[in-house]
């Protein structure tokens, strides 16, 4: 007889709430990249959790914000597409603040697809006062009828083995999609070139790391030892941020390659060396044909 069950979820909210913080707590692994600026993830990435009969599929998408590139437009479309395919949606929110106006829009297409939704509050741990958590849960508990409220810390890891049990009430009977040790979709590959591009986001300021691509050029495991060698080329926008990126006598580039290459031997298990490149692409962000190249659409 056949006990399994299975939910495909959607992590939906706002630019730097803590979506792909909950993911990599959720996993117990750390798939998706995280930083303190917006829009870190650009696509979708997919994080699979099998505990005995349950799977649960969950999309990390981008944070749902106003569009100013084509590559923003594209990011967009990701989350309106991963809402309308899933079982279920984690609308992942901030404790405090006022309500945003593009939250107010996926609340509705919450309400037109008559999804299924679970609250998370997230970075509980950061306001003092309970009273204030109450009023943000009342606030959002009026304006949709959701499944569950779980206030989490996913930086703490606070309650997140109850969202978990929240989640797993979603799943409904049917056959996992995925084999018991899949944690992501996401090719070696990618995972690598996001590795660097985390560490250009917590390393360079302002709008520059937004302005950059990683595309990795060679990944091959050498046939006489337990090494993968990995040429990666990182893009920016304009010349003035190639020699940032570089950094003074290349300080900057050594550095990032250096924490890059740490997290990628965790994360492979093995030994790896990494060489970076930095080249200019004047306004990719812009450009369909280098969006697709780098795999972003």
């Amino acid at each position: 007889m056949n006990n399994e069950k299975t939910a495909f979820i959607a992590i939906v909210g706002c630019p730097n709430v803590g979506k792909s913080s909950i993911l990599n707590r959720l996993l117990g692994e750390k798939i998706a990249i995280v930083s303190d600026k917006p829009q870190t993830t650009r696509t979708r990435i997919m994080g699979v959790l099998t505990e005995d009969e349950t799977q649960l599929v969950f999309t990390d998408t981008p944070g749902f914000h106003r569009p100013k590139t084509k590559l923003g437009e594209k990011m967009i479309k990701a989350v309106d597409e991963s809402i309308s395919g899933v079982d279920a949606c984690l609308f992942v929110v901030e404790p405090e603040g006022e309500l945003r106006s593009t939250e107010e829009e996926l609340i509705k297409k919450f309400s037109q697809l008559k999804a299924r939704v679970i609250l998370a509050i997230n970075k509980v741990d950061t306001i003092p006062e309970k009273e204030q958590l109450m009023q943000r849960i009342l606030m959002f508990s009026r304006l949709y009828d959701f499944e569950a409220v779980v206030p989490v810390s996913a930086v703490k890891g606070d309650n997140m083995k109850e969202l978990l049990d929240e989640l797993k009430k979603l799943a409904e009977p049917g056959y996992h999609f995925f084999p018991e040790d899949t944690l992501t979709d996401q090719p070696e590959r990618v995972l690598a070139a996001e590795m660097i591009r985390e560490k250009l986001l917590r390393n360079l300021d302002k709008e520059i790391p937004h302005g950059t691509a990683v595309s990795i050029e060679k990944m091959r495991e050498r046939d006489d030892a337990e090494i993968i060698d990995i040429d990666a080329i990182i893009y920016c926008e304009k010349e003035s941020h190639k020699g940032i990126i570089i950094g003074k006598g290349g300080a900057m580039l050594k550095r990032v390659s250096t924490r890059a290459r740490e997290d990628m031997e965790r994360f492979f298990d093995c030994k790896v060396n990494l060489k970076c490149w930095v080249k200019v692409k004047e306004d990719w962000r812009n450009r369909e044909g280098l969006i697709h190249n780098f795999g972003l659409d």
